[in-house]
């Protein structure tokens, strides 16, 4: 990851910047700059992935068709910018593709000085204006500073999966920033930044929504078995391209196991795996190690237990950002995993199996009523992603100064699975995620019974005693009155039990007044039959059957 940071307006300082982006440094934490755009200050602390000389260090500053190679060691006052340049840009992200967009600029006399993909961004916007965002393949949030026309200019990948925010302060300047906790000290309300859209003269403006399908596809099964089997090769494949190591979480259920499965049959020499596990009841360190042993990866293990749990629970929250139930409980066991990636090995790029729950359904949606309900959900979760599974994979993975790849957020894979006809993404099979399983049955990436494996939740995968040792941590925290009347604080997403009031009281202590930055709780909707329960775990649902064994 990276970490980004612009303060729009002559208004801001530049220590007032610094002190914010030092608050994201394990983001970044190869180098840091910061430059004076003029009118404001843009910053960026960088996390070595592609590109990894200093000419690939941003700020990019670009002039004349070129980038401005800035010497590393000059100080934030010689970086005066002193041939007024034309753009000015901070990214963090992915831009997939980028080499053959890079040799099509260079045609047109365009100039670079790196290999980093997200140099190619300033030559992008002077060719295209703000409609390079339609255009890119990449996961990234970036601001930009235009200074022939002295505007701000930032954006979000479709899906959210680079994290950005932002708020204004009492004179009006728009402050951007990679994380809530850059913002905390600097503007009064923070929010998320809308994914897919694109911050232009005070206006945010959509250009690309990844839960609207315009008109559904009605291929054949054999047909979308292909579809999917393709586009998620190639998802899995260009997220491949580093030139730092790349490790995969692996937690022995379908979706990771799918990751990894078609990474070994891509790559030249053995991935390196990674599983977490309670020491006394987790579920899928078996599963994990058969889907290694398979795929003959170099399999790491990492066992913890119940005082690690406890002991990161509030360093997670302040992590997440967040109150969120599932997220929290979820967080916790990849945080923990993470830490020792980034402890034991030289990894700096995670693969992860996030998003196939929200296209192709959950234990809890096989209740849908119809098609049109299924539908609307997985539009519902597509649309908040940005604030659950994908903010806790990037936070837990970004804490620990890696980047988080996502295969099943790739845009094109994305696109047609949200279109294929719903009728057919029910679970009609007795089989949830029927069509993910279909595409990959005749390849044997992974052993079979991993492919037909039923749903685990991920934290009651790592052990049932993670969840059951947070709710008796809350329950020892609050007698029954203490509860009924720590809830009256709270008015937008009121905690509902003992263990949601904690992770509130916990959130609030970090983020006073800012539970707006997440809509609601995760929760299955409780408006279908079979789905109106107290507690967002699958564990609870009447269908949850062998998915905790």
């Amino acid at each position: 990851m990276c970490s980004i940071i612009g303060f729009c307006s002559k208004n801001g300082s530049y220590d007032d910047t610094k002190t914010a982006l030092e608050q994201t440094d394990s983001r970044g934490p190869d180098a840091e700059r910061i430059i004076n755009t003029g009118n404001g200050w843009l910053g960026f602390n960088r996390l070595s992935i592609m590109g990894l000389t200093d000419t690939g260090m941003q700020p990019f500053v670009y002039k004349d068709m070129s980038t401005v190679f800035l010497p590393a060691s000059q100080t934030e006052e010689e970086i005066t910018l002193l041939d007024k340049p034309e753009v000015m840009l901070v990214c963090n992200g992915e831009i997939y593709g980028f080499r053959p967009i890079k040799k099509e600029l260079i045609e047109k006399g365009y100039s670079f000085i790196s290999d980093s993909d997200c140099e190619i961004l300033p030559a992008l916007y002077k060719e295209f204006g703000t409609d390079m965002f339609s255009l890119l393949d990449a996961e990234y949030a970036l601001i930009l500073y235009d200074a022939e026309k002295d505007s701000y200019i930032a954006a979000r990948d479709p899906i959210g999966i680079r994290p950005l925010y932002y708020g204004t302060r009492q004179d009006g300047t728009y402050v951007f920033a990679s994380e809530p906790k850059n913002l905390i000290s600097l503007v009064d309300k923070i929010m998320p930044f809308p994914p897919g859209h694109y911050f232009k003269d005070g206006e945010f403006v959509k250009y690309r929504d990844m839960s609207e399908v315009n008109e559904y596809c009605y291929d054949s099964l054999d047909k979308i078995a292909e579809k999917i089997h393709d586009l998620l090769i190639n998802g899995v494949k260009k997220r491949l391209d580093s030139d730092t190591p790349v490790g995969f979480l692996l937690s022995g259920g379908l979706d990771s196991s799918l990751v990894c499965g078609i990474a070994a049959s891509i790559s030249d020499k053995p991935l390196e795996t990674w599983a977490i596990g309670m020491d006394i009841d987790a579920i899928d360190l078996k599963y994990a190690k058969e889907v290694a042993d398979y795929i003959h990866s170099n399999h790491h293990e990492v066992i913890i237990s119940k005082e690690d749990v406890l002991d990161a629970l509030e360093d997670v929250i302040k992590m997440l950002a967040t109150y969120d139930i599932t997220t929290i409980r979820a967080s916790i066991g990849m945080y923990l995993v993470c830490k020792a990636i980034h402890e034991q090995s030289d990894i700096r790029v995670i693969m992860t199996g996030e998003i196939s729950d929200e296209i192709f359904g959950y234990k809890y949606t096989d209740f849908a009523p119809d098609a049109e309900a299924f539908q609307k959900e997985a539009q519902k979760r597509i649309h908040e992603i940005h604030m659950y599974d994908v903010l806790r994979a990037d936070r837990c993975i970004s804490v620990n100064s890696l980047e988080a790849r996502v295969p099943f957020g790739d845009l094109d894979f994305v696109k047609y699975c949200m279109s294929i006809d719903p009728e057919k993404k029910l679970n009609r099979y007795n089989k949830g995620k029927y069509l993910l399983r279909h595409a990959f049955e005749n390849d044997a990436l992974i052993p079979e019974n991993i492919l037909w494996r039923e749903k685990a939740a991920f934290s009651d995968a790592v052990g049932h005693s993670l969840k059951d040792d947070l709710a008796e941590l809350a329950e020892s925290k609050y007698t029954d009155e203490e509860f009924r009347e720590g809830v009256k604080k709270y008015n937008h997403a009121k905690p509902f039990t003992k263990e949601s009031l904690l992770y509130r009281d916990i959130f609030e202590k970090y983020y006073p007044g800012q539970s707006q930055m997440v809509k609601d709780f995760w929760m299955p909707n409780k408006e279908w039959e079979g789905c109106n329960v107290n507690d967002p775990s699958a564990r609870v649902l009447s269908n949850y059957g062998a998915s905790g064994e």
